[in-house]
């Protein structure tokens, strides 16, 4: 018997990195990825000034950016691009309706049908909003937009400064508005 001590000779485990700094690389790669993909969804959106439009509303009437801009001088506004068949736009109403209330936002129902039938949707679903009828997505198209929801930040001139894709939580549609008017 030799009276070494088993335990001393065991391999000395290598030092474990720190939790955090693992965290912290797998939240950056996560955080870029998502970059990544909302710059890819966005490729085709022009830089600059918004595309201009004029078109029906669900209402019956009719406007154009200009128009409505115009009726919300000096300040950020949003398009916000949904669809009635669209579930994330659905599970996204709370969140218009809610930045609605605060900050201009003109939406725009794209292939969802003709006015009658966006009207009616929004009946149902109790939503109060100025809606741009986009029956053949010819609009997002101009836009540069593949999918929906897609929210457009204006600035105060009518520039372009932001566009997100997806799901969007009421404080990122916030903060994105609250952004366009700092810097504009």
């Amino acid at each position: 018997m030799t009276s070494e001590d088993p335990a001393s000779s065991a391999p000395v485990p290598s030092p474990k990195k720190p939790r955090w700094r693992r965290w912290a690389v797998e939240i950056g790669v996560f955080l870029l990825v998502l970059l990544a993909i909302q710059w890819w969804q966005a490729r085709d959106v022009p830089a600059g000034p918004a595309p201009a439009f004029e078109a029906q509303l669900a209402d019956g009437g009719r406007t154009s950016l200009a128009a409505w801009r115009g009726a919300h001088p000096g300040g950020p506004t949003a398009i916000y691009f949904w669809a009635d068949w669209c579930p994330i736009c659905k599970a996204q109403e709370g969140s218009v309706d809610s930045v609605a209330d605060d900050w201009p936002v003109l939406t725009v129902a794209m292939q969802s049908g003709e006015a009658e039938t966006v009207s009616r949707v929004l009946a149902e679903r109790g939503l109060d909003w100025p809606t741009v009828v986009d029956a053949d997505g010819a609009l997002a198209s101009r836009y540069g937009l593949h999918g929906v929801p897609a929210l457009v930040v204006l600035d105060a001139d009518g520039d372009i400064r932001s566009v997100s894709l997806g799901y969007t939580t009421g404080f990122g549609l916030r903060a994105r508005l609250w952004w366009a008017g700092l810097i504009s």
